[in-house]
């Protein structure tokens, strides 16, 4: 075995580990009731409610901690630890609210 096999087995060994790490995000959030991908309601430690772009496997505005994700919380201006907020758990209005405020704009 020469070095550009070796290469090659730690580059499809990497691609296998995260194409893992991603199911598994996205099993997981279903299973709890969450939206999977796009924009997203999620919850700060504080309560607040907002919208985010929440892709699996990748961060756009935050920094990814296992399950939670740390980020500027915009509806009280602090950084905060936020997790997905199921949508069976919000009433219409909280809902609402939190499709009013988003995070980051996107065009």
């Amino acid at each position: 075995m020469d070095r550009t096999d070796g290469h090659r087995r730690r580059r499809r060994i990497g691609l296998v580990v995260g194409l893992a790490t991603v199911v598994a995000e996205v099993v997981v959030l279903r299973r709890r009731g969450y939206g999977v991908a796009g924009d997203v309601v999620v919850r700060c430690r504080r309560g607040h409610l907002f919208t985010t772009l929440w892709i699996p496997g990748m961060s756009l505005t935050s920094l990814r901690l296992g399950w939670w994700r740390f980020q500027h919380c915009p509806v009280g201006g602090h950084w905060s630890l936020v997790t997905p907020a199921p949508d069976a758990d919000l009433t219409p209005r909280q809902r609402a609210a939190a499709r009013a405020v988003h995070d980051l704009a996107l065009p």
